[in-house]
């Protein structure tokens, strides 16, 4: 097995359970994986327990019987390494990109996981692929489409398995692909031999889905603190109203994600001097010098609100969080060979992918709401009549000569009405399989849904991003500055990337760069 602590590498210890920033660490390089010697007693267990169900030439599928509707016609255990390579060369028939080269690998954790949960009677030889896959820097190549994620996500787990045999392509870090056997000799492994049940253990479960939910839960938090941290700054640009981010608010409506929302807000605007304080109420009532009623208003909701909509986002990245977590430290084969049974296998359909199908899918609804705020943000931040004063589209050359971020508005609307097009998938099954799987969960779908949106969400908060601290360049040349030590050091992480725009110039590059750095790093403190 490579050795990869010479490179800094944390080293973690995986039983039964791991938690997801672990996890993550794991699939983007940042740590590697040691199997607990408990967990590699389970699933020696199961392994022996298996060998005992052959030699007792018991019915079970998948080792006597063919797979899906013609589990009815019985293989000789004699054919159980042509039956085990047979099914991956049936499933291999994925489409489309390859999934991201974290993807892939946090796919990859995702099955071993699984694995090692000592209920899929899948050999040592199989662990170890896995876990040296992980321990480098390579990635298998997986076709992102073609699974209904119904009796697991057959089709791309297939693929991991062509890898593992040395048949298929793996990728660098960079996106560069490497002969299947010129990586496995890299490694220091043997093509992986689908003896016994091998082949079924690895394509069948939910693995695909979950490691794809696995790296949307962390991007997806980390624009949920973007989000706070780029409204914040727009508060503070807008001069905003304290008032609306009281904590007497999130008292009286206890939602979990609320009171996070509201406690970060206020940390963000902490030390700012252009926040008004006062609320609305300590000002009595009295004309103004014209004899009329002074006019005194509340923010728009894009300001006011905020705690309320980012809550509630962050009260569903929770739950999807806590599903996704559950399900990495899930068995979700069929079948499964418990101890202490009378019958040595059970037939059942914890590969049913619905779980992750439907947190997926309210992900996705979620970071679309997380991105509508932005664009509206965005869109009041750069409209001349409702910025408090500052130049339209917060131009800082010649008005008309220069447009600012015009262009860069219009680009955040489209992307987040491509965003309001992409329809729910969990709920869409599709009868397939010859009828043999008559509900699917479309549970992969809907993880490369969220994926894609949580891609656009960072576009879009990176213009965010790009507006705010033109905002607050353009107020310190006023001399109307006074912004939060928070603020200071999100300007300063933006500015590493983007200068301000003091002349027009093409940003698509920017923007992208920026929306990259987002969905890698939390803001600063």
């Amino acid at each position: 097995m490579p050795d990869d602590t010479r490179r800094g590498r944390d080293e973690i210890a995986i039983d039964r359970e791991i938690g997801l920033a672990q996890a993550y660490a794991i699939a983007t390089g940042a740590a590697s994986p040691q199997v607990a010697p408990e967990a590699r007693d389970r699933c020696r267990a199961s392994h022996r327990r298996l060998g005992a169900t052959i030699a007792a030439r018991r019915h079970v599928y998948g080792l006597t019987t063919g797979f899906g509707p013609l589990a009815d016609r019985l293989v000789d255990p004699g054919d159980g390494v042509l039956l085990q390579q047979n099914l991956i060369h049936h499933l291999a028939s994925g489409q489309g990109p390859d999934f991201a080269w974290d993807e892939a690998r946090a796919i990859a954790l995702a099955r071993l996981m699984s694995i090692l949960q000592g209920l899929s009677g899948a050999s040592e030889a199989s662990i170890d692929a896995l876990v040296s896959l992980l321990r480098s820097d390579l990635a298998p190549a997986i076709p992102s489409r073609g699974t209904v994620g119904a009796s697991g996500d057959l089709t791309p787990l297939s693929h991991l398995a062509l890898c593992l045999q040395g048949r298929a392509d793996f990728l660098t870090r960079c996106g560069r692909r490497i002969d299947g056997a010129a990586a496995l000799t890299a490694l220091g492994l043997a093509p992986l031999d689908l003896e016994r049940r091998d082949g079924l253990a690895l394509v069948n479960g939910t693995s695909a889905m979950t490691g794809v939910a696995l790296c949307n839960a962390v991007r997806a938090r980390r624009l949920a603190e973007w989000s706070i941290a780029l409204t914040a700054g727009l508060a503070e640009a807008m001069a905003a109203r304290l008032e609306a981010w009281d904590m007497a608010f999130a008292d009286a409506r206890p939602h979990p994600g609320q009171r996070a929302a509201t406690s970060a807000l206020l940390a963000r605007v902490a030390g700012a001097s252009r926040l008004v304080v006062a609320p609305i109420a300590a000002r009595e009532l009295r004309p103004d010098e014209n004899g009329q009623e002074a006019r005194i208003g509340q923010d728009a909701y894009t300001i006011r609100c905020a705690p309320q909509v980012i809550g509630a986002v962050l009260d569903t990245l929770d739950w999807h969080d806590a599903v996704v977590l559950r399900e990495l430290s899930s068995v979700t084969d069929n079948p499964i060979f418990p101890e202490d049974r009378e019958v040595p296998a059970l037939h059942g359909g914890n590969f049913m992918g619905q779980h992750v199908g439907l947190v997926s899918d309210s992900l996705a609804n979620a970071v679309t709401v997380l991105a509508g705020l932005a664009e509206r943000q965005v869109a009041r931040l750069t409209d001349e009549r409702l910025n408090n004063g500052l130049p339209a589209f917060l131009h800082m050359g010649r008005a008309g000569l220069n447009s600012g971020f015009m262009g860069a508005q219009v680009t955040a609307t489209a992307i987040l009405a491509e965003m309001r097009s992409r329809g729910p998938a969990s709920m869409h099954s599709i009868s397939t399989n010859g009828a043999n799987q008559d509900v699917v969960s479309m549970g992969t779908v809907a993880a490369r849904i969220t994926a894609a949106s949580i891609e656009d969400a960072a576009t879009i908060l990176a213009i965010l991003a790009l507006t705010v601290t033109q905002a607050m360049d353009i107020l310190d040349e006023r001399a109307e500055g006074g912004f939060s030590p928070s603020a200071q050091t999100v300007r300063g992480f933006v500015r590493i990337r983007s200068d301000r725009l003091a002349a027009d110039r093409p940003l698509g590059e920017e923007i992208a760069t920026l929306a990259r750095a987002l969905c890698r790093h939390s803001p600063p403190a």
